[in-house]
C-alpha cells in the first residue's frame, strides 16, 4: 500500500442474520466518501489477517456511527470479533486464475465439479485461508443490492443446504475475484489450513435469543478478551454462567459461538463422559479437564446437562454423584480470578442443580434462554433457510406467526422436513443411478406448501408434555354469543396483542376469565377462538391431567403447568370443568384434602409472588356455585362471563355455520328452524344438522341435498338439553354473582359443613 492510500479504522459490529454469508460490509456515507468508493466496490478489511468484502451502504440507524458491519465468517476471516477495531481500505483486486476449495469441516465429504461453485461465487472476493459459504439468498432487503450484486444472487443451491468451504489456495496472491474464466478445483475432504481457523459456529448462526446473547457476551467474552478492564476496576471477573431454558432453544450453540468468537479454547463436558468405573476416576477426569483448560487459557469449559452430574446431594443415593458435586465445587472455587477461564453450564432443569453451585463466585449469573417469540422465530427461520433455494411464494413471516411454541431445534427440523418434501417431489424427474442432472438441481426449490406440509409432522417441543395446540377456531365460527365475544376480545385479545396500551393507561389486564353457563353453549369454543385471534399459545388441560394419586404430585403438576406457560408466553391456559379441580374448601367430610391443596396452589400461582406477564387463565364450568369463593375475587378470575343459551338470531347464525358445507335444498328455511329450536344450545343445533344429513343418507347413499323434511324428522329425534327450570337457575346464578359478594355463593348454593354434619 502506498503512503497516500486512504485507510480508516472502524469498529466491528454484527450484520443482520438474513445477510450472513453474502460477503457484504455495511459502512456509513462518511466512510464511502473518505475511502472514495461506491457500492459494490471491494474492500480490504484488516484485523489479524486480511479478507475481502463487498461495500454496501449502512443501515439507516447506523448513519453517523464509526462502525463496519460484518457477518460471522468475515469476522473470522479478518481475525476480529465484535467490538474490535479493523483497518479498512479499498482493495487492489485482481481476477482469479485458479481457486482451490475444500470443506471447512472435517466430517463433510463433497463430490462434484467446481462448475456450480464457480456460478455461486461469481464476482465474490476471496483470499487464501478464507472460509466462504454457499448460502443462497433469493430475496434481498433492498433493491439496490439486487441491482449491484445480481450475479451473486438468485443462484442455484449447491445441494439443499449451506456448505462452508475453505479457500485452500487462490492465484494470484492477495485478494482476488472469481470470474467465468477462473478454474475452480473442489477437494473432497477437509484439508488442514496453514492458520488455525474457527468458523463452524458464529453469532450469525444464532437467532431469536434477544438480549440473552448480549448478556452472555458481557459475562464471558469481555473477561476473556479484556481482563485488564476488571483489573483496572479492582474486581474479579465472573467465573461461571448458567444457561437454562427448555430443550432445543440454543444453549449449546450459544456456548460454541462464544468460544469461536472469543478465539478461546473450548472444552466440552458431558455427564456420561466423566463417569468412571473405578473409585475416584470420575473426579480425576474432571480435574484433568480443568487442568488442561488452565494450561491453554483463555479457555471456556462447557458443561452440558449439568444437572446430570451435579444434582442436589441430599436427593441422590449414590456416593459417586456427591463426590462429583464436591469436586466441581472445589475446582470452581480453585479457579484464580486472573486465570482467564470461564465455566458455562447448561440445563433445562435449573431447580435440580445443587444449591451450592448457584451462588456468586461459582455460577455468577443465571441467564434464561427462552422460547423465541414471533420475531425471534423469523430470525431462526432466516438462518435455517439461508442455504435453501426458496420458491417465490415463500412467506417466512406467516410461517413464523403460525409456529406457536416452536424452539430453534423445532424450526431447524421444520426446514429440513420441508426440504425433504421438495426433494421427494423432484425424485420422479431423475434416476439416482445415472446421477443428478445439473438442470434438475437448478430447478429444485422449496415452496410454501412444503413448509405447511412439514408443519403437520413437527410438534413444538417447548410444551410437548402438556399438549400445546394452535387452535383453528375463529370468531366467525361462533354464533349467538356476541356479548361474551366482546368481553373476551376486550379482556384477552387486546392485552396480549397490545400490552403497551395498558401500560400507557396505567392499569393491569385481567388475569383470569371464568366462562359459565349451561352445557353445550360453546364455552370451550370461545376459549379456542380467543387464543387463535390473539395469536397466543393455547394450553388445554383437564382436572384428570392435574390430579394424581401420589401425595404432593397434583400441586406440582399445577405449578409445572404455569411454569411452562411462562416459558412460551403469550399463553392462554384453559382449564375445562374447573369445578372438579377447585371445589369449595372445607366441605370434604373426611375425604383426602387433595383438591384443597390444589386450590391453594392455584390461588398462589394466579395471585402469588411470580409474575403472570403474558398469561391469561380461562376456565369453564356449568356449576359455578361449587367453585371456591377465593377464586372468584378480582386479581384471580377478574371477569365472570355468562355464556347463555342463544336467542333466535343467534340460533339462526349457528345453523348457518353448521350448514355452511351442507348442500341444502331450496325449501330449507333456516330462519324458521331458528324459531322452532327454542332453548337449543350450540351443541344441540350441531346435532340437529348432523342428524338431518344422516337421515338424508339413510334414505339414499346417493343423496346430494338435505331437505326441510329431513330437518323436520331430525327435530323429532333431537330435544333441547336446557329446560326452563335450568335456564331460570342459571339466570339466578348470574344475578347472584353480579349483585352479591362471592362469599354468598357458599350460603346460597353449597350446604355449610355444620349443616351437613347435623
Amino acid at each position: 500500500m502506498s503512503d497516500d492510500e486512504t485507510q480508516l479504522k472502524l469498529q466491528v459490529a454484527n450484520i443482520r442474520p438474513q445477510e450472513a454469508g453474502r460477503g457484504f460490509a455495511r459502512l456509513g456515507a462518511a466512510a464511502f466518501s473518505a475511502l472514495g468508493i461506491r457500492e459494490g466496490d471491494v474492500l480490504d478489511v484488516v484485523g489479524k489477517r486480511h479478507t475481502g468484502a463487498v461495500a454496501m451502504r449502512a443501515y439507516a440507524e447506523d448513519e453517523g456511527l464509526n462502525i463496519i458491519r460484518l457477518d460471522g465468517l468475515q469476522r473470522v476471516n479478518a481475525g476480529a470479533t465484535s467490538g474490535d477495531h479493523v483497518e479498512v481500505r479499498k482493495a487492489e483486486l485482481r481476477p482469479a486464475t485458479k481457486v482451490v476449495l475444500a470443506p471447512a469441516q472435517k466430517n463433510v465429504r463433497l463430490q462434484g465439479s467446481g462448475e456450480a461453485l464457480q456460478r455461486t461465487f461469481l464476482h465474490r472476493p476471496m483470499i487464501t485461508g478464507d472460509v466462504v459459504s454457499t448460502s443462497v439468498h433469493q430475496r434481498t432487503s433492498s433493491r439496490e443490492t439486487g441491482d449491484l450484486i445480481g450475479g451473486m444472487l438468485n443462484l442455484p443451491a449447491y445441494g439443499l443446504q449451506e456448505i462452508r468451504l475453505i479457500v485452500v489456495s487462490a492465484q494470484p496472491r492477495g485478494i482476488v475475484q472469481m470470474t467465468q474464466e477462473t478454474v475452480v478445483e473442489l477437494r473432497q475432504q477437509f484439508e488442514e489450513p496453514k492458520e488455525a481457523r474457527r468458523a463452524d459456529v458464529t453469532y450469525d448462526d444464532i437467532g431469536g435469543l434477544g438480549s440473552s446473547v448480549e448478556q452472555v457476551r458481557e459475562m464471558v467474552e469481555l473477561p476473556l478478551r479484556h481482563p485488564e478492564l476488571f483489573q483496572r476496576l479492582g474486581i474479579d471477573p465472573p467465573k461461571g454462567v448458567l444457561l437454562y431454558g427448555p430443550p432445543g432453544t440454543g444453549k449449546t450453540l450459544l456456548a460454541r459461538a462464544v468460544a469461536n468468537e472469543t478465539e478461546a479454547h473450548f472444552f466440552h463436558i458431558a455427564g456420561p463422559e466423566i463417569m468412571g468405573s473405578r473409585y475416584g476416576e470420575s473426579e480425576d477426569r474432571l480435574r484433568q479437564v480443568f487442568q488442561e483448560a488452565s494450561q491453554n487459557a483463555p479457555s471456556i469449559i462447557f458443561i452440558d446437562e449439568i444437572d446430570s452430574i451435579a444434582p442436589k446431594r441430599e436427593q441422590v443415593t449414590g456416593e459417586v454423584e456427591r463426590r462429583i458435586v464436591a469436586q466441581l465445587l472445589t475446582l470452581m472455587d480453585g479457579l484464580e480470578p486472573r486465570q482467564n477461564i470461564v465455566v458455562i453450564g447448561a440445563t433445562n432443569r435449573r431447580d435440580a442443580i445443587d444449591e451450592a453451585l448457584r451462588r456468586p463466585g461459582r455460577f455468577d449469573r443465571e441467564i434464561v434462554i427462552g422460547v423465541p417469540d414471533q420475531s425471534g422465530r423469523r430470525e431462526v427461520l432466516a438462518i435455517h433457510t439461508r442455504g435453501m433455494p426458496l420458491a417465490g411464494d415463500i412467506d417466512l413471516d406467516e410461517i413464523a406467526r403460525t409456529t406457536y411454541g416452536f424452539v430453534g431445534a423445532d424450526l431447524g427440523a421444520l426446514a429440513r422436513e420441508a426440504a425433504m418434501d421438495a426433494l421427494r417431489r423432484a425424485l420422479p424427474d431423475f434416476n439416482l443411478r445415472d446421477g443428478i442432472p445439473p438442470d434438475v438441481l437448478e430447478r429444485l426449490s422449496v415452496s410454501q406448501d412444503d413448509f405447511l406440509s412439514a408443519m403437520k409432522r413437527i410438534q413444538p417441543s417447548a410444551l410437548r408434555e402438556i399438549m400445546i395446540q394452535a387452535p383453528d377456531v375463529r370468531w366467525s365460527d361462533i354464533g349467538g354469543l356476541d356479548d361474551a365475544q366482546m368481553r373476551l376480545r376486550e379482556g384477552v385479545e387486546l392485552p396480549l396483542r397490545s400490552p403497551q396500551s395498558f401500560k400507557r393507561i396505567g392499569i393491569r389486564p385481567a388475569k383470569g376469565f371464568l366462562l359459565f353457563g349451561p352445557p353445550g353453549t360453546g364455552k370451550t369454543l370461545l376459549a379456542k377462538a380467543v387464543a387463535r385471534e390473539a395469536e397466543a399459545n393455547f394450553v388445554a388441560t383437564k382436572s384428570s391431567d392435574l390430579l394424581s394419586k401420589w401425595y404432593g404430585e397434583s400441586e406440582q403438576q399445577v405449578s409445572r403447568l404455569f411454569e411452562r406457560a411462562r416459558q412460551v408466553a403469550p399463553t392462554v391456559i384453559f382449564i375445562d370443568e374447573i369445578d372438579s379441580l377447585a371445589p369449595t374448601r372445607g366441605g370434604g367430610l373426611g375425604e383426602p384434602s387433595v383438591t384443597e391443596r390444589v386450590v391453594n396452589t392455584l390461588l398462589a400461582e394466579m395471585d402469588g409472588l411470580e409474575d403472570m406477564q403474558g398469561i391469561v387463565v380461562m376456565a369453564a364450568t356449568n356449576r359455578p356455585n361449587l367453585l371456591d369463593p377465593a377464586l372468584l375475587r378480582p386479581g384471580r378470575f377478574d371477569e365472570l362471563v355468562y355464556v347463555p343459551v342463544p336467542d333466535g338470531r343467534g340460533r339462526r347464525k349457528i345453523l348457518g355455520i353448521h350448514t355452511l358445507k351442507m348442500p341444502l335444498a331450496d325449501d330449507v328455511d333456516l330462519d324458521k328452524l331458528g324459531e322452532q329450536t327454542e332453548r337449543f344450545t350450540g351443541a344441540d343445533l350441531e346435532d340437529l344438522s348432523r342428524r338431518a344429513g344422516l337421515i338424508a343418507l339413510r334414505e339414499s347413499l346417493e343423496a346430494n341435498s338435505v331437505t326441510a323434511a329431513h330437518f323436520a324428522k331430525a327435530l323429532l329425534e333431537v330435544r333441547a338439553s336446557v329446560t326452563p327450570e335450568v335456564e331460570r337457575e342459571y339466570e339466578e346464578m348470574l344475578r347472584t354473582l353480579r349483585q352479591e359478594k362471592p362469599q354468598s355463593l357458599q350460603i346460597g348454593f353449597v350446604p355449610r359443613r355444620q349443616d351437613m354434619e347435623r
